[in-house]
């Protein structure tokens, strides 16, 4: 059992260090303030300390684990082991505040500072520090985690750990789950005006060939994902808009009896969560009707969410979540640019910088998003493919979690999506050989 001592153990350290050397790398860990305990034990140890010269392995803190609040933090860049680094010092072998550096990506600690939001009010890829040092393509915290485990073994060869296993995760968002079907008299009628009085003769045709049942929906995949989901052994997250009709929530009314079929039918086969639309971000009201809604079609406690166009506002949205009884969140990924938005591939719980606390409530990060690859990064179906085998061995690399986001329209080959159903395809290929 590693023994890691600090004069203050506050809950910002226990937390980096937990998720290092106890998530990460597998160790049990236990912690002191005591130097004589430290002293006495006889397995293997850690000193977080300026200078302790009983510690076979010493690490130099920063100071940003003993404050509190959010405040302008001056980051020393360096290298380790061929990886960039936050906090470098003189410390060896591990030449910066390793913990530091991992509870800075972890609690998204930048996000909290002033910055430049896009139209969404999100927090834009290129304000990011990885994407400024050029290390946003991967996973920083598990590869440190895999130097910090060799170095422990080598100082302390009998000391017992779990190893880490790799994992494919799917997950597709249904924004709208038909184009033409089932959108009521009101919304069929309007956009065959629109069309009409635009003269796109091709729009009313499809629209009307689908409606007569001559041809299927165009974003009706399903049939398709459960297939590749058994072909592949897939295991699958789908997360459903059943927000309040708006500008940017434009699904299927929750009440249609077509959209709930589908949620009963899809739940059968994988996992469901709530996908809170984008007119309830930080309105936990709203987001506990749309969380209602989805468990009473589903009959199942709704525990799982992603928000709708990634509108994410750190800590609002993640608070309002807890508050709701999310307990597992996806959106933790950029829109623009694929990459480990939080510097890992592996799950880890939200610190609440504000309450200085770790929270329940469990992030999983996505790396890849089907509109990433092709709208912000304007990739071919070939780049896109190349692009997402970069990834899926910086993640095997690190035995951490490979997880995508895709939509049901982007698979349906049609209009702008041509050819994209093969990307989705070979990246389960490449991502479960």
């Amino acid at each position: 059992m590693l023994l890691v001592y600090s004069h203050k153990n506050t809950s910002r350290l226990v937390y980096a260090a937990t998720f290092l050397l106890n998530k990460l790398c597998g160790f049990e860990v236990l912690f002191t303030e005591k130097k004589e305990d430290f002293a006495q034990h006889t397995q293997g140890k850690i000193s977080y300390s300026d200078f302790f010269e009983q510690a076979p392995l010493n690490i130099i803190p920063h100071t940003l684990l003993f404050e509190k609040g959010i405040k302008t933090q001056n980051i020393a860049m360096g290298t380790w082991q061929g990886t960039p680094t936050l906090f470098k010092n003189t410390s060896q072998p591990i030449p910066f505040d390793i913990f530091a550096a991992a509870f800075f990506l972890l609690s998204r600690y930048e996000e909290y500072l002033p910055h430049i939001s896009d139209q969404h009010g999100r927090f834009e890829a290129d304000s990011s520090l990885a994407f400024q040092n050029n290390f946003l393509h991967i996973p920083l915290i598990n590869l440190w985690a895999l130097e910090l485990k060799k170095i422990i073994l080598q100082q302390f060869p009998e000391e017992k750990h779990q190893e880490q296993s790799y994992q494919y995760l799917s997950t597709i968002d249904v924004d709208n789950a038909w184009a033409f079907k089932n959108k009521g008299l009101m919304r069929t009628a309007g956009a065959f005006a629109k069309s009409l009085f635009q003269k796109k003769w091709i729009d009313i045709k499809e629209r009307a060939q689908t409606l007569l049942c001559l041809r299927p929906d165009p974003y009706d995949t399903y049939t398709y994902l459960l297939e590749t989901q058994k072909k592949y052994q897939l295991q699958m997250i789908y997360f459903f808009l059943l927000g309040n009709y708006g500008a940017n929530d434009k699904n299927v009314s929750a009440n249609n009896l077509s959209l709930q079929s589908l949620i009963k039918h899809i739940a059968d086969y994988a996992e469901t969560g709530i996908h809170p639309s984008y007119g309830s971000n930080e309105n936990a009201q709203q987001v506990r009707i749309e969380i209602n809604r989805l468990a009473s079609i589903t009959h199942k406690n709704v525990t799982k969410s992603r928000q709708h166009f990634l509108k994410l506002h750190i800590p609002g949205t993640y608070k309002n979540l807890i508050n709701c009884g999310i307990k597992e969140d996806y959106t933790m990924g950029f829109a623009s640019q694929v990459g480990f938005r939080a510097g890992v591939c592996s799950a880890f719980n939200w610190y609440d910088i504000e309450a200085e606390e770790e929270t329940p409530l469990v992030v999983y990060p996505f790396c890849v998003m089907d509109g990433t690859l092709k709208s912000y990064m304007q990739l071919s179906p070939e780049q896109a493919i190349k692009t997402c085998a970069q990834l899926i061995e910086e993640v095997k690399k690190v035995q951490g979690t490979f997880i995508t986001l895709w939509h049901n329209e982007t698979l349906s080959d049609w209009r702008q999506w041509q050819g994209w159903r093969a990307v989705y395809e070979e990246v389960a290929k490449l991502a479960t050989k």
